[in-house]
C-alpha cells in the first residue's frame, strides 16, 4: 500500500511539473518604427499557433512573447513576423514582404527613420 501511494505521488508530481513548463517567455528584436508596425508585428505573432501574448515596444524594438513551446518556437514566430514585412534578428523579411508595408513603415529607409525620430 505504501508503494502505491508513493507511486501515485511521483506520477502526480511529474504531471504537475510538466504542466507548468508549457509556457515559455522570450524577447526577440524586431525592426519597425511606429504604431502601425506595432499592430502588424503583434498581430502576426499572436496569429502564430501557440503564441499567447506578444507586446512590441516601439522604442526598444523588442517583442516580449509568451508562448506554448509544445506548439511553436522562436524561429516559427520570427518567420511569421518576417512574413508580414518586419526583420527580426534571426530572419530578414523578403523584399516583397517588406515593400508591402505602409510607406511610413519602411524602417530600412533612413528618411523614414528620421521622420519617426529614430536616428
Amino acid at each position: 500500500m505504501k508503494n502505491i501511494i508513493i507511486a501515485v505521488l511521483v506520477v502526480f508530481a511529474g504531471i504537475t511539473a510538466s504542466a507548468q513548463d508549457k509556457n515559455a517567455r522570450a524577447t526577440i528584436e524586431v525592426d519597425g518604427v511606429c504604431g502601425m508596425c506595432k499592430k502588424r508585428i503583434e498581430t502576426a505573432a499572436i496569429k502564430t499557433k501557440g503564441v499567447k501574448s506578444a507586446v512590441w515596444n516601439v522604442e526598444t524594438k523588442e517583442c516580449s512573447l509568451i508562448f506554448d513551446e509544445r506548439k511553436t518556437d522562436l524561429t516559427t514566430i520570427s518567420q511569421s513576423i518576417a512574413d508580414v514585412g518586419h526583420d527580426t534578428k534571426e530572419i530578414k523579411a523578403t523584399d516583397e514582404a517588406y515593400n508591402s508595408v505602409h510607406p511610413c513603415c519602411l524602417y530600412r529607409d533612413e528618411e523614414v527613420q528620421k521622420d519617426h525620430g529614430n536616428n
